[in-house]
């Protein structure tokens, strides 16, 4: 029987139930990760697994269907099929990103349309292993009575739609005013109890460890490894919808750095079980406003830098004292990563640039594009290099912040490529003149 557990992740001896109220190492107080029996994982040979998994794609079995529980030995094995809370989440597009490739000069670039899932965000992958290992705890006789998350926006959507599936409630902590109407009213409309606290998601994190030191209000934050296990499958899928050929570098928008350590843990897992024989490079993409992360490597990560983060545009990623930031730092020095930042005009502007070619991007993947953009300007991503861009949002969601660059009100961008409605009145012969003068 393949097997998981909790150990610290520092080193400090010690197995624990996956079924545990915990949340941090007993001996140390550091992150806990999710270990998995590997001899046993490896009693199946990489093509055995490779094969098992392409069966299971896009499957109506039930769970199998999911991206993430189609993947099921290699995240929680020993759940109940019965207690398993999936929205059909992952297997999402990977968008081969043609025209802007070739305007940037790098012909085979790849966006991974992370929003194309259930709640509009890659936070649907993590917190469908979450919701589902409490529903287990519940029905084993762990007396529960709801799941608690502090969030910039998309987690908490995700947790109040995953705890409306299972029935269990839920509690969310935002910065009042700093989450856009969308992500709003997502907890609201699945029924969660939503506290909108007069600070920022670094003092929402406060508060909910607080509150979650009560064993009966469940965390669902990312220093709970359980969501690792299920973000860590999109780097498998990229690697599996390439028909199993590893990309040159993988980028992605970081603020609280456990999407980049999941992202990392996946492509680990398969280079130990035999999938694949070499790694990505990773890129870890903040805002400048909000760039512990990019600060700390300037000086090699000598040490963590605590920040008090700055109103960004890139809202789900203002955060200045990341929980996963060791788990970010040996990932990162795993795969040779760099850190790159962005700032408010080059975001929106990367985001502008990718809606023309038919993307519709959240400020977040703009960080990501801006990175890009950068590191193929300098040189350090070659033009034959392949490259995915992780997109964690849907533009959906942040309709507001499309209005306000399109409107050319956003502080500090020069929206240069804004494109405005034209009023005109009903008279067919104006309408004419202004179509010759656009588009010929």
């Amino acid at each position: 029987m393949v097997a998981a557990w909790f150990q610290c992740f520092r080193g400090c001896p010690g197995k624990y139930s996956l079924y545990d109220v915990m949340y941090t190492c007993p001996t140390c107080g550091g992150l806990l990760e999710v270990a998995h029996d590997m001899a046993a994982l490896r009693a199946r040979s990489a093509a055995g697994w490779m094969s098992l998994f392409e069966r299971r794609a896009s499957t109506t079995q039930w769970p199998y269907g999911s991206g993430v529980w189609g993947k099921r030995e290699w995240v929680i094995p020993d759940l109940a099929d019965d207690n398993i809370v999936s929205l059909f989440e992952g297997n999402s597009n990977l968008f081969w990103a043609e025209r802007l490739g070739k305007q940037i000069g790098l012909p085979d670039l790849w966006v991974k349309m992370c929003g194309n899932s259930h709640t509009g965000s890659f936070k649907d992958l993590g917190m469908t292993v979450l919701v589902s290992v409490v529903k287990q705890m519940i029905a084993r006789g762990q007396p529960i009575r709801a799941v608690a998350c502090a969030s910039t926006g998309d987690t908490s959507a995700a947790l109040a739609a995953y705890g409306a599936a299972a029935g269990i409630p839920t509690i969310v902590f935002l910065p009042q005013g700093k989450v856009s109407a969308a992500q709003l009213i997502q907890p609201i409309a699945h029924g969660a109890l939503v506290l909108a606290l007069d600070t920022d998601f670094d003092g929402c994190m406060k508060i909910v460890q607080e509150v979650t030191q009560d064993n009966t209000i469940y965390l669902a934050n990312s220093m709970n490894s359980l969501r690792i296990e299920g973000q860590k499958t999109v780097g498998i899928e990229i690697v599996q919808q390439f028909d199993w050929a590893v990309p040159d570098w993988i980028i992605m928008p970081v603020g609280n750095l456990g999407n980049i350590s999941a992202l990392g843990k996946g492509l680990l897992m398969m280079k130990e079980l035999g999938l694949i024989n070499r790694l990505p490079r990773l890129v870890a993409a903040q805002a400048a406003r909000a760039n512990p992360l990019y600060r700390s490597a300037q000086t090699g990560f000598q040490e963590k830098v605590v920040m008090q983060a700055q109103q960004t545009l890139a809202s789900a990623i203002q955060i200045g004292n990341p929980v996963s930031y060791e788990k970010a730092v040996r990932t990162l020095q795993a795969f040779e990563g760099v850190v790159e930042q962005a700032t408010e005009h080059e975001l929106a502007d990367a985001a502008a640039r990718a809606d023309r070619t038919g993307m519709y991007t959240c400020p977040h993947t703009g960080v990501a594009l801006a990175a890009l953009f950068k590191l193929v300007a300098r040189g350090v991503i070659q033009s034959h290099e392949r490259v995915v861009v992780i997109s964690t949002a849907h533009g959906l969601k942040f309709t507001q912040f499309k209005m306000g660059y399109h409107e050319d009100t956003l502080p500090e961008v020069e929206a240069v490529a804004a494109n405005p409605p034209v009023y005109l009145p009903p008279d067919a012969r104006v309408v004419k003149e202004v179509i010759a003068r656009r588009i010929g």
